[in-house]
């Protein structure tokens, strides 16, 4: 039996849940039960795991189970940009191999899709916006980047366009910018909306358990999965919790628990959209990797998110949210000057979960147990994209998506601690410094 001593706890303030639509969580598990397909995780992954099994086998029925509330955790904590295209930050055009970039390219525009199609069928209501994302400099070597990845993007046939300091206001009312890279095809969402609008609009045949942590496994020719109140014997597990893979026992040393943080404003009155002008809707990714991601909301509120802290444990530090949330201010006066008095209502964590290779997992992690982990921070496009095509990996299709996922090396192998903890928080702290006004 293997105890699984690291569980989640995400802190209580996360923006987009508290601003989503409340529903009625579904009741954890209590007791034992028997399933022929248990998921853990009811995030992006998890769900579109499920949905797609709950299709391709729709004579069985799929546990899901979720250590808190749906659109609590990490899934609901991003920033919201579904995006399509590559960004290979290690490439010095940021796309690197153009056969590969068309793969990823379509692999998430896989995931793009799917997305779109459930939203619609079920009219789920997480501001969707298909306006494109802003890729913003502040300085020389910004905008030296904005120009590689505009020449990368081109070798893959997508257009963008580049726009200048003096034009900026009309589109992100700011003018703390001096260009920015405008790429069509990325979609805004409210992560937690999305998230608790599928987990609503599930099939029949899937039993979801919220505030259902598993607390030990045990592996043979069923999987016995331990919680507070009982067990589930499965006949084949599905991981679809990213960092917490390795507490599980899989994948350890080689996955990056990675927390990067939020603060949500208020909503602006009518009187403070005027001031700021702009389009109504907009989403601003900075050109240096480790400055601040910046939104206009459908409900116009302002997002700012920064900094960075590693945890290998997969929870966050209580303390951390003070500690950032000058940073968060600091990053909001500068460019909305003309928004003072504009509070933050909410601040959070969110995790992502990296490799140091920036390669994911798909595939069989040992007999019966599966996974798609390690989205790389593409959570919403990746993750429903390897989620749907691992259910119909299991159900024995094979596509060039599924064949293209199978071939990845899979994330590498990382340094013992201590020296892998101070290695990774060096990188983070020098990364953040070296990205200057960008934060």
């Amino acid at each position: 039996m293997h105890k699984i001593t690291s569980l989640p706890g995400d802190d209580s303030r996360p923006g987009w849940y508290h601003t989503s639509p409340m529903r009625q969580p579904r009741p954890g598990l209590a007791g034992n039960r028997q399933a022929r397909w248990t998921i853990v995780g009811a995030g992006l992954t998890g769900l579109a795991a499920a949905r797609q099994l709950a299709l391709n086998f729709p004579d069985q029925e799929i546990v899901l189970v979720e250590a808190q509330e749906v659109g609590f955790g990490s899934s609901g904590r991003n920033a919201g940009f579904a995006i399509d295209v590559p960004h290979d930050i290690g490439a010095k055009d940021y796309i690197g191999d153009v056969s590969t970039a068309l793969k990823v390219l379509k692999l998430n525009t896989l995931g793009q899709d799917y997305l779109r199609e459930i939203i619609a069928a079920h009219g789920i209501d997480c501001q969707m916006s298909e306006s494109g994302k802003y890729q913003a400099a502040v300085g020389d070597k910004g905008i030296a980047i904005l120009e590689a990845y505009r020449s990368g993007l081109e070798k893959i046939g997508r257009a963008t366009s580049m726009i200048d300091e003096k034009d900026l206001p009309e589109h992100i009312g700011t003018s703390y910018y001096k260009k920015a890279l405008h790429i069509p095809g990325t979609l805004l969402l409210q992560p937690s909306a999305l998230v608790k609008g599928l987990a609503d609009s599930l099939p029949a045949n899937v039993t979801l358990y919220e505030n259902t942590a598993i607390t030990a496994l045990e592996q043979g020719d069923k999987i016995t999965l331990v919680h507070g109140r009982g067990s589930i014997v499965t006949d084949k597990l599905i991981l679809a919790n990213n960092g917490f893979a390795s507490h599980f026992g899989f994948l350890q040393s080689r996955l990056l628990p990675t927390f990067l943080y939020a603060s949500l404003s208020r909503q602006l009155t009518a009187e403070e959209q005027a001031r700021l002008g702009g389009q109504g809707v907009w989403g601003v990714i900075p050109a240096h990797p480790f400055g601040s991601t910046v939104r206009r909301t459908v409900d116009n509120r302002i997002l700012i998110r920064n900094s960075f802290n590693f945890y290998p444990d997969g929870r966050p530090r209580a303390n951390m949210l003070q500690r950032h949330l000058p940073t968060h201010r600091k990053s909001f006066e500068r460019r909305f000057p003309m928004l003072d008095g504009v509070d933050f209502e909410y601040t959070w964590s969110g995790a992502i979960c990296l490799s140091e290779n920036h390669e994911g997992f798909f595939g069989q992690l040992a007999p019966n147990v599966y996974g798609a982990l390690c989205c790389n921070g593409l959570g919403i496009t990746r993750g429903t994209a390897t989620g749907k095509l691992l259910a119909d990996w299991l159900a024995g299709q094979r596509n060039e998506h599924i064949d293209f996922l199978l071939a990845s090396p899979g994330p590498s192998k990382t340094p013992p601690q201590p020296f892998l903890s101070i290695g990774v928080n060096s990188v983070l702290k020098w990364g953040q410094f070296r990205a200057g006004r960008e934060v």
